[in-house]
């Protein structure tokens, strides 16, 4: 499935580093591609849609974390099998300024649910939503760096 099938929106994170309450950041994916392959992806053995336990996001950076220039690659894969479920290419800046809001909505908030949320749709028709507490980021040499991550306490990766 190509990369660019998909168009990345984040919305919810300008209040991120400003004086403003906290929203629950969101990014939205909407797929232009074969719909039916990218169905398949989020199907698990069972039948059933993969639920958000089931998925993992990662930033994997193609050059310097320091570099405002720099782009990454956003995964989600399928945490049992190990499956790509779909890759984008994305500014990396933005995924780390969207990792932010999300750590600190965890931070601040009093919600038991995802820090981040992630919509899916293909070609403008909702598909899919998950709420995630989990997205990591590697280096160049996929190495993990855990400052840049999102990572709940109490995980041990």
């Amino acid at each position: 499935m190509r990369r660019d099938y998909f168009e990345l929106d984040v919305r919810d994170v300008d209040w991120y580093g400003e004086d403003e309450p906290p929203l629950q950041p969101t990014v939205s994916i909407d797929f232009y591609g074969p719909a039916e392959e990218l169905r398949e992806r989020f199907v698990g053995p069972d039948g059933e849609l993969l639920a958000a336990e089931e998925l993992d996001a990662t930033l994997r950076l193609q050059g310097s974390v320091d570099d405002p220039e720099t782009t990454g690659v956003v995964s989600v894969t399928n945490r049992v099998t190990g499956d790509y479920v779909m890759e984008l290419n994305a500014p990396a800046e933005d995924v780390l300024q969207f990792i932010g809001a999300a750590r600190e909505y965890g931070r601040t908030s009093d919600h038991d649910d995802g820090r981040y949320r992630v919509d899916v749709a293909i070609e403008g028709d909702h598909f899919a939503t998950f709420e995630k507490s989990t997205f990591l980021v590697y280096d160049v040499d996929g190495n993990l760096l855990r400052g840049q991550s999102l990572i709940p306490s109490g995980v041990e990766l």
